[in-house]
This record gives C-alpha cells, structure tokens and sequence, in this order.
C-alpha cells in the first residue's frame, strides 16, 4: 500500500477569531488565509468580523482589517482601478481583482480570501509570480523588427489595430494561469494561458517581422499544446478578456504554416 505524507506545513488549521467592535451596524465575516514563513508554523484561517457599511469592494474590507484590527496581514495592491493586477487573489474560490470584486456581488454568508492557487507563497496573500514574470519575459514580449528603423513611427491600419483588442488589455494578473488545470500540473514547462495570449499578442501585431520564429518558439508539446480548452481562463479573467481564443488562434497558425 503507498503511504502518502503532505509536505511540512501543508495542513491549514484554524486560527484566531476577531470579534466585531462594539456598534457595528452591518456585519460580515472574512475568512483570510495566513501563513508567516517566519514563524514556522502551519498555515491557519483567521476570521474577522468587519463591519462594512462603507467598505464597498473586497479590498477596502482587507485595508481596514489591516489599518484597524491586524496590522500584519500582508497583502499586495495598489492602482484600485483594475489596471495595475497587484491585488489579485482567490475569493469565494474564484480568481479575481480584490478591488474590482463588490461585496453586493458576493452571496451571503462568509467570505473566503486566498492567496491566487498554487503558486508559491511569501507570506499570507501574496504569491510569488517570481516563475510566472520569467515565463513572460521568455517569448521577448516586445517589437521584433529585422528592417531599418524608419524615419517616424511604424504605422498600422485601422483594421491591423484592431486586431490587438482583446490582447493588450491584459495587465498580468495571472488570475487566468492560476485557474488552469494544465498550468497547475505543467509550470515548468506549459506556458499558461495569460503568457500565451501575450505571445499572440505579438504574433499578430502587423508592425512585428519575427512571426515566424515567435511561433517556433512555441512549437513544443508542453510550451502551447498542454492547453485542453477546459475554459477556466475565460471564465474568470477579470478584464473580460478571452485567452483560450487566443492560444486557439495561435494553434491555427501553427497548422496553416505546416500546410
């Protein structure tokens, strides 16, 4: 028989219960997901009773429980307008924007905040995106040219820009990454969904002279093909966007370039 053991620090216990202070008019508990590296201990689940009358998204709730009832809860954030990505992490089991989540559209009852699913941990909700940023950085996510640079800017039609909407909104979140299946079991090698529509992103921009090598880079049976459209990525983009379209649209590229 195999016997299994989980990793030291794996189990996630119970951990300390804020009460409400006194004269809360409408009271909501947050189940927050702690973890200190520091301290050596087993991750916990505190739960703060927060009285949210005038905190109306899921950030201001986790800056009050820090400005106003722990001080240590470690987080990331910082534009609040959903254009900047810091602040993303598992609410209620789903990936999102802590800043753009409304609590009004969140079900009643307890609400459960999460680090963004199995990446690595720094402390509390914050992950390491330090192997997400490599993966990025790896399809050259910038303008490739082979020709002069010409006198004044490379120009594009009105219809070969609108070929990057839906692309260049992406702001690297990694909400959709961390959503995915094949992600969670091929890091290392599968690309994931927000570095692949980043990589189409490029690949159809009419000004870049390196699409053939950009899809060569591609050509691996883990770096593009571990996707198996299960769609969690769509699903729960927090900017609408659509990456399981775009590494479709890559993989077309892929076989009219073959034939």
């Amino acid at each position: 028989m195999a016997d299994f053991v989980l990793p030291k620090n794996s189990k996630v216990k119970k951990g300390r219960h804020f009460a409400a202070k006194p004269g809360a008019k409408k009271v909501r508990t947050f189940q927050v997901y702690r973890w200190d590296p520091d301290t050596g201990e087993n991750p916990r689940i505190d739960a703060f009773e927060v009285d949210v009358s005038n905190t109306p998204m899921v950030l201001d709730v986790l800056l009050k429980i820090k400005n106003e009832i722990d001080p240590t809860l470690t987080l990331r954030r910082s534009c609040r307008e959903g254009i900047c990505g810091s602040c993303a992490m598992n609410i209620n089991g789903g990936n999102t924007l802590a800043c753009t989540k409304a609590l009004h559209d969140l079900p009643e009852g307890d609400v459960k905040i999460y680090p963004l699913p199995h990446m690595p941990v720094v402390k509390d909700l914050v992950p390491d995106l330090t192997h997400f940023y490599a993966q990025y950085a790896s399809i050259k996510p910038w303008l490739r040219t082979q020709s002069a640079p010409p006198d004044r800017e490379r120009l594009q039609s009105p219809e070969e820009r609108k070929k990057l909407d839906g692309l260049y909104e992406c702001i690297l979140c990694a909400c959709c990454s961390t959503s995915c299946p094949s992600y969670w079991w091929n890091p290392d090698r599968y690309l994931g969904p927000a570095v692949l529509l980043q990589a189409y992103r490029w690949i159809i921009d009419s000004r870049d002279e390196d699409t053939g090598a950009r899809l060569d880079d591609l050509e691996d049976p883990f770096r593009l093909y571990r996707c198996h459209t299960i769609m969690n990525c769509t699903n729960t983009c927090p900017k609408g966007l659509n990456p399981a379209q775009a590494i479709g649209e890559i993989k077309q590229l892929m076989v009219k370039r073959a034939v």
